[in-house]
């Protein structure tokens, strides 16, 4: 069993972390939960969970393993290196830090002290993800050459009310902390990258588009996201020598938990026959063919496990300190690429 706190008591704990830590209660318990303002936050509370303003009452309880830090992100550094002093592990939300220089003294300091510190990378069980992976990995699709993915959304009002630039606020960092991960995790490291970032509002504001190719050899990935689209991009194109999957529309679990339907709920997160891919190919006898791909089921909760199996079981971490470098690395550089 591993004992958990979580710095922050707002959206990020209550939608995206705790109602999956729940469905794991024969190895996660939830202690305590802190944030300098407790009383004025309207989530419900959880039956036997501790909820202080007092954050001595996380880091000096000798029975809490580590810590998840849900903070506003220009917060993420500073709770971190608490917690790490504190001898406890520690998991961060995205986007991980800052930049890369917090990032690379926060692994060090980790080290250091003997724990674990890794990034909440959620997204690498989104189910569109996990499907895409399914379909290269059947070989139907020949030799793949060329992927492209979209993280978009419809929401002028977000970067028209931001009248200030902040690189740690752009898009990138909001949805590229997403879909890069994605990228690395099963891609690994790119031999090199093409960076087209935009304040599309024009200087000193938000930056909110971009586009960048990662190359790898004889593939390139292309991750894209706009805050502009009225009418979204596929969620995944992949492009074959024998074939092409489309799949058009995300991973459902953010849209369920909008609705407060929950983990563990008969259909949570499961896509529906319209929200299937389209497989496209053509077989060694040169048939074509076309069909739908029934979707893999996306489950968040994943990240706790390999979190929980790296502290417990000393396997090794899946979100590795490598792999969340490398990317503050490509979001910082995405920054310095602004047109």
């Amino acid at each position: 069993m591993l004992t958990l706190a979580f710095i922050g008591n707002g959206k990020s704990t209550n939608r995206y972390h705790l109602p999956y830590v729940l469905t794991r209660k024969d190895t996660l318990c939830v202690k305590t939960i802190y944030n300098h303002q407790i009383k004025s936050f309207k989530w419900d509370k959880i039956e036997g969970v501790h909820y202080t303003d007092n954050l001595d009452n996380v880091l000096n309880d000798p029975e809490i393993d580590a810590v998840i830090v849900c903070t506003r992100h220009d917060l993420h550094y500073e709770y971190a290196m608490k917690v790490l002093a504190s001898k406890k592990h520690c998991m961060v939300e995205k986007p991980f830090m800052e930049t890369l220089e917090q990032a690379k003294e926060a692994f060090e300091y980790a080290h250091q002290q003997g724990v674990i510190l890794q990034a909440y990378q959620n997204r690498r069980f989104d189910s569109d993800f996990l499907t895409v992976q399914k379909v290269i990995e059947s070989g139907v699709l020949g030799d793949v050459y060329e992927l492209a993915m979209h993280f978009d959304y419809y929401r002028p009002e977000i970067p028209e009310s931001v009248q200030s630039f902040e690189p740690s606020g752009s898009i990138l960092y909001g949805h590229g902390s997403h879909t890069i991960d994605q990228v690395l995790s099963y891609f690994g490291d790119p031999q090199t990258i093409h960076y087209d970032v935009k304040q599309l509002l024009g200087p000193g504001r938000m930056s909110d588009y971009f586009d960048l190719d990662l190359n790898y050899k004889n593939l390139k990935v292309s991750v894209r996201s706009s805050y502009y689209r009225a009418k979204q991009r596929p969620s995944f194109e992949v492009y074959g020598t024998q074939g092409t999957f489309i799949k058009e529309t995300k991973d459902r679990q953010e849209e369920h938990l909008k609705l407060f339907y929950m983990p563990g709920e008969s259909g949570f997160g499961v896509d529906d026959v319209q929200h299937y891919g389209t497989l496209t190919y053509y077989d060694e006898n040169g048939i074509y063919h076309e069909e739908k791909v029934i979707s893999e089921v996306g489950d968040y909760a994943c990240v706790y496990d390999d979190f929980r199996d790296a502290i417990l079981l000393n396997k090794p971490q899946t979100i590795t300190p490598h792999q969340t470098l490398l990317q503050m690395k490509i979001l910082e550089e995405g920054m310095k690429r602004i047109q």
